[in-house]
Formats: structure tokens, sequence, C-alpha cells
């Protein structure tokens, strides 16, 4: 797809740096020699539109037979994405989905009421060295899907909207923006988005969201002037009208908003829900362990360990 040509002549510049709302230096945690920087939820910042969870996983190398293995483990309230730039994951969640996960592609899960998922390198990539670098996120689900019934979807890098001119690729992962539209079903409007530029290249943001935030994965970007890095998120003022422009190396960029929730959203270890009452008996669910006649079922053939509730 051609990029949308009513973007390219004007790119205003933000007027000063009072544009950036919030400012999210991730917090960096090492797993067993991995990686993670999650950005959201921030101290002075829970949300960016209807995003409440934001982690940089990697980039991260294995040896042969290494890999990582995230258990069997619960979500309510939200809908999952997994985006990488390198390596894969083998998929396993509850609905009875069974997907590997390729760079450029989505993996969509929508909890709903209850859902249980895993992800794993395969045994075919463990065969040899390996790698591992993407981006999750965690979308908050409105009231009135919160209690749907849980789902999951696939789209590989051909469906996703691509969109390219001169020093700019954007592939849209989740949404609407830039005149285009992903295919992946959202509650919300809302857009989420692979930006990569060249050096001195300019993006203008979507000035159609409410909420509207960039990540800066590698490379950095100018913005009134200013210069920030990769592993640094910015939260923009709405209605601003904002462009970025990509710094001497370039730069690799998540771009993401949308619509705000229409009241707080409690989140407490991997469950999100409008009311504390929703969490209590989601973790209650839990850790009676019933995963033959209760709330939660384990993935199809991932059925032998799980993560227990944190005490």
């Amino acid at each position: 797809m051609s990029w949308n040509p009513t973007q390219t002549p004007y790119c205003p510049e933000a007027s000063g740096l009072d544009a950036i709302e919030t400012l999210i230096i991730p917090r960096s945690r090492d797993l067993g020699g991995f990686e993670v920087r999650r950005a959201l939820p921030a101290p002075k910042r829970q949300m960016v539109g209807p995003f409440i969870f934001f982690d940089q996983m990697g980039p991260a190398e294995f040896l042969t037979g290494g890999g990582i293995d995230v258990r069997p483990h619960p979500h309510i309230g939200l809908a999952t994405v997994t985006y990488l730039y390198e390596g894969a994951f083998h998929h396993r969640d509850s609905t009875g989905a069974d997907q590997m996960v390729y760079p450029g592609e989505v993996n969509w899960m929508i909890a709903g009421t209850g859902v249980t998922h895993s992800e794993r390198t395969s045994e075919e990539m463990r065969r040899r060295p390996g790698t591992a670098f993407g981006i999750q996120t965690w979308v908050a689900l409105p009231d009135h899907a919160e209690d749907t019934t849980a789902s999951f979807e696939h789209h590989g890098r051909e469906a996703l909207p691509f969109l390219e001119d001169e020093g700019k690729q954007v592939r849209l992962i989740l949404g609407a923006a830039w005149g285009a539209r992903a295919p992946v079903k959202t509650f919300t409007e809302t857009f989420y988005a692979d930006v990569a530029l060249a050096a001195g290249a300019k993006l203008p943001l979507p000035d159609d969201h409410e909420d509207r935030g960039v990540y800066v994965v590698e490379g950095s970007i100018l913005v009134a002037g200013t210069s920030f890095a990769a592993g640094q998120m910015m939260v923009f003022r709405p209605g601003d009208r904002i462009s970025l422009t990509a710094g001497e190396r370039g730069a690799r960029l998540m771009v993401l908003g949308g619509e705000t929730m229409n009241g707080p959203r409690y989140i407490s270890w991997n469950f999100v829900a409008s009311s504390q009452e929703k969490i209590d008996a989601a973790k209650e669910a839990w850790r009676q362990g019933d995963f033959e006649h209760g709330r939660f079922r384990l993935p199809p053939g991932d059925e032998a360990e799980f993560i227990p509730l944190p005490e």
C-alpha cells in the first residue's frame, strides 16, 4: 500500500516541549539473561489510550537448546498483542489456538471473562542458536467487552497495511491511522504501528485520536528540537499537531494511542478490570486450580504446569 499522500506535504512541528505531557523512562528487569523494559503502567501514567501494559522484550540471544518458557497463566479484561522484530514464539491458549508468531505478524488474544495461555520457544527453534526481540502489550477492554468469551486472531505480515514513502515505512498493527485500517478486531478506536524512519525523515502523528504516544525502540527522534533516545516513551497532549524527526542514525518506533477508557482500570498480576471485585473473583478462581470444571482451562497441549497465583 502506498503512503497516504495527504500526510506527506505538511509535517507540523510541535510548538515546544510542553506538547509532551509525560516522559516515561521504562524500568528494566533481568529475567535470567533476558532483559525486559516496562514502559506501562508507569508511576505517572497508567495508560495511553487503551494500552495499559507495554514491555520491550530483549534483544536477547540464546544458545542451542535455550529459549523462553512462559508457563500457562491467566488473563481477564484485556487483549494481548505480541509483535516481534526477531525470533519466534509458540503461542497456545485455552481457546484451542496453537500458533507460531514470526516478525511482522500479529497474535491478538482477547481474554474477556477469562483465558489462559503460554508462550515458548518451539522445539524446532531450540535446535540452533536464536534471538528474541519484540514488544508485548495489553489493551484494556471497555466495560461492554469485559465479559465476552475469549477469542484469538492471527494475522500474517501480508494482511497488515504497509505504508511507505521516502524515508519512512509504517506497518499498521491495530486500529486506524494515516488513512488505513488494520484487520484486527478492536472494541474502541485505537492505533498501533511499527515505524522505521531513515535519518532526518519526518512522521506526522495522527491528530484524530484522543491519546497518542511514541516509544523509541532503536535510534533517536527529535521533538521540538530535543532528542529522545531508545528506551523512552513520550505521551503527547491531546489535540496538538505533532511531527517526529528521526535522528542521524534513523529510528525504529512503536506509535500507539486511541480512545481513553470511560473510567479507571484496576490491574493486579495478569488481570485488568473495571472493578476490584472482578479482580478478586479471578484470583480466587485461579487459586482454586479447578481446570476441568472451573472458570479457567489450561491450553491444550501445554497442561503439565502453570504459574501459581503470587501470594
